[in-house]
């Protein structure tokens, strides 16, 4: 899923903002240190609270460290180039009647796509609301990993994967682990984590 370019709401900037600016990116690059990168987000109380003592609107400021949680959601992306081919992966997990699959690998000569398959029995499944969590692929520190949508149906879901640097044409011995979460910020883990071993 392909990111939609920045472009600027307006080109007026006034310069005797700079400093004030400047200071601005110091405090949120001291609260990304402080926090450990884990940003969190202010009671409604003090949200409230500051919205009253410096004359802000309580969603405008709601908004503001809500945006804070999102600096993943920014990062540069790879967006795989030169197909090279697929390797055949073939592997699988079963937990609580649900299979987890890997079939195969797309190589880029810049990344690796990588399709996690989510299948069920679907049978008594709402045919109107498909209710899925996400999941977060982890292959190591040397590895971008990323989430790159999914879709699915009645008893199957599709997430896609996008890593970088690509993994090696020869992968026996890696691990994909994968965790599951119930939110989209990848902050309240469900506990499902399992390992498929390549």
């Amino acid at each position: 899923m392909e990111r939609m370019p920045f472009e600027r709401s307006t080109n007026h900037y006034d310069e005797y903002l700079l400093p004030i600016d400047e200071q601005i990116c110091a405090l949120l690059k001291q609260r990304k240190h402080l926090s450990n990168n884990n940003p969190g987000f202010p009671s409604d109380d003090t949200i409230s609270n500051w919205a009253i003592k410096y004359d802000l609107y309580e969603d405008y400021l709601s908004s503001f460290f809500g945006t804070l949680r999102m600096e993943d959601f920014f990062k540069p992306r790879v967006e795989p180039i030169g197909f090279r081919k697929h390797i055949p992966v073939l592997k699988s997990v079963e937990i609580d009647d649900r299979l987890y699959s890997i079939t195969f690998i797309r190589q880029y000569e810049n990344a690796s796509v990588i399709n996690l398959n989510v299948d069920w029995d679907g049978t008594n499944d709402s045919p109107h609301l498909h209710e899925h969590c996400d999941f977060e692929l982890f292959l190591g520190e040397q590895y971008d990993s990323r989430q790159d949508g999914g879709s699915g149906s009645t008893g199957y879901f599709k997430y896609d994967y996008i890593v970088s640097p690509p993994v090696p044409d020869d992968f026996s011995g890696l691990d994909l682990v994968f965790r599951e979460y119930s939110d989209h910020f990848r902050v309240k883990p469900t506990g499902i984590e399992f390992v498929i071993h390549l």
